[in-house]
């Protein structure tokens, strides 16, 4: 079966848990090589560090060879057409890994490959990260159908994929955002649909005051205001998010025992305080961690399927 990672809805809402107990158990020891004698080719037109280094060490650990392509190497639509990319990888490769700007880049890539193609980040989603960032909760609580997750900050790739991922596991999250940066109005009713056919439907909460959605939090998550391609507008975004950012005084509104998240890299003195990262409530290094784990969960399940 062929099979995409495109989207988070991608993964049917019953797939998720056990793909996230999957994770655990290779994360605890368990051994796959599910990818044995494979190839995984890894297309990045954006900068990683976190992204490259879990997909590629995660293809190792299931026994594939990863193969890396730099921006300046392809050129998406540039020095090549996508739909000649996709079918030449296709030709060779057992799996693309691809990290690119458009979401509509994405989706011609997928429908001229003939292997399956997993979504590295776009400007539209990131469903990895939602992966580990579900897999990280999960980790902490135990069970994540009644989670409470305020996300504190633009409404952005990172909060749709996790949109998705906290109410397909039946949890709601809040998102708090400055007037014109909100999760679009179409992607929140998009996630009712998903849900529609789970158990204990989760809820996403599109709202402006950040303590309102902090208070009771179990996880207080948030991302950087100015993200990769976004570079002109730091000056006004910098005055729009002010008050956004996640600080200690912010996390006495959550539960006591909550846990602040971000995907990083982070800009401490925007929409972090320069000590939060190392913060006791801080676990951004095991959710780095967990994106390697969560990833080999889902290769292993897409080959598998």
């Amino acid at each position: 079966m062929n099979r995409h990672f495109l989207r988070f809805k991608d993964l049917p809402p019953a797939e998720i848990s056990p793909l996230l107990y999957r994770a655990i158990e290779l994360k605890n020891g368990a051994d796959s090589r599910a990818l044995e004698g494979m190839a995984v080719a890894l297309l990045f037109e954006k900068p990683s560090l976190r992204t490259k280094l879990s997909f590629w060490i995660g293809a190792e650990k299931l026994g594939a060879k990863p193969v890396y392509f730099s921006p300046e190497e392809v050129g998406l639509g540039q020095r090549e057409p996508v739909s000649d990319v996709a079918k030449v990888i296709a030709s060779m490769a057992n799996m693309a890994v691809v990290r690119t700007f458009a979401q509509s880049t994405l989706d011609e890539f997928g429908e001229n490959s003939d292997v399956p193609v997993i979504n590295a980040l776009t400007d539209g989603e990131h469903p990895c990260q939602a992966l580990a960032d579900v897999m990280t909760m999960l980790e902490i609580r135990g069970y994540l159908d009644d989670v409470r997750v305020a996300f504190i900050g633009d409404g952005n790739n990172v909060a749709a994929s996790l949109a998705y991922a906290v109410a397909g596991l039946g949890g709601d999250i809040l998102i708090a955002s400055p007037n014109g940066y909100e999760l679009p109005y179409g992607l929140r009713s998009d996630v009712g649909g998903y849900t529609s056919d789970v158990a204990k439907m989760g809820s996403v909460i599109q709202m402006r005051d950040p303590v309102e959605a902090t208070r009771n939090a179990d996880f207080v998550y948030t991302d950087v205001w100015t993200s990769m391609g976004q570079e002109a507008e730091t000056a006004q975004r910098l005055k729009d998010f002010r008050g956004y950012q996640v600080n200690p005084e912010l996390m006495e509104y959550a539960k006591p025992q909550a846990r602040f998240m971000h995907d990083m890299p982070a800009h401490p003195g925007e929409e972090v305080s320069e000590d939060m990262l190392s913060h006791p409530s801080s676990v951004v290094y095991q959710q780095a961690e967990n994106r390697m784990w969560a990833q080999m969960a889902l290769m292993e399940h897409i080959v598998r399927n």
